[in-house]
């Protein structure tokens, strides 16, 4: 039997999602970091504050996604002593994209930059892998994205309250987690707007059902301590 490769990098086979709403933006992401099929951390935080006022959502190498965000919080941070004010969500986009481009040949992550500032508002930034850039009303990312299109296309629709961006966020990611091995645990979000920044956390137990699902156990005692189902007869 082969032996599980639980010293191989850290990834993130995730769920990430931007999503613009009249006001502001909100931000959701799973929780599961993965080694292989191992699962090396279920309650990780993918939501990277940048800024007070802008946060990035972070997919692919984990340890790729982290350092590229410390060097763009350091950079931004130098950015906003010299001019005296906030960077803007574009100017912070802009730089993950400088880094993520000019080192495209040793990075493997995708993220999705999403904040609010006086100028603009409320953006969301996709930066996929290879370091291009794209502005969007909403971005999905991490490999629950691909159950999810058919899904934003349908359901996303512009001039949304927070409350209805923030249910769809949170719907969306657990669609995610219903369909993709490597999305699972919590949802987070964090919505930004004129106000502030609120975080929200959805424990895994309150997340919806979906088809064929199976409800959530806090540990391998309670599937064990079940009563078994009873044998059929004849």
């Amino acid at each position: 039997m082969e032996s599980l490769d639980v010293d191989g990098p850290h990834s993130m086979g995730t769920t990430i999602i931007g999503v613009t709403y009249d006001g502001g933006v909100v931000l959701g992401a799973d929780s599961r970091t993965s080694t292989g099929v191992y699962v090396a951390n279920r309650a990780s935080d993918k939501i990277t504050q940048l800024t007070d006022n802008v946060y990035v959502c972070r997919s692919g190498s984990a340890a790729d996604s982290q350092i590229l965000s410390d060097y763009v919080r350091y950079f931004l941070h130098q950015h906003t002593i010299q001019l005296g004010q906030p960077a803007t969500v574009k100017v912070a986009a802009n730089l993950v994209r400088l880094l993520a481009y000019n080192n495209k040949n040793m990075l493997q992550t995708g993220l999705i930059v999403g904040g609010w500032d006086k100028y603009e508002g409320g953006k969301i930034y996709g930066v996929p892998l290879g370091g291009t850039i794209l502005e969007q009303p909403f971005a999905i990312g991490g490999s629950g994205s691909s159950y999810l299109y058919g899904f934003f296309d349908q359901v996303w629709k512009e001039g949304m309250t927070k409350e209805e961006a923030e249910s769809l966020v949170v719907k969306a990611v657990s669609l995610a987690i219903a369909r993709d091995g490597a999305s699972g645990g919590v949802v987070r979000t964090v919505v930004i707007n004129a106000d502030g920044v609120t975080r929200n956390f959805y424990p895994g137990d309150t997340l919806p059902l979906w088809h064929e699902e199976i409800p959530a156990q806090n540990s391998l005692l309670d599937i064990l301590s079940a009563p078994s189902p009873e044998p059929m007869s004849m």
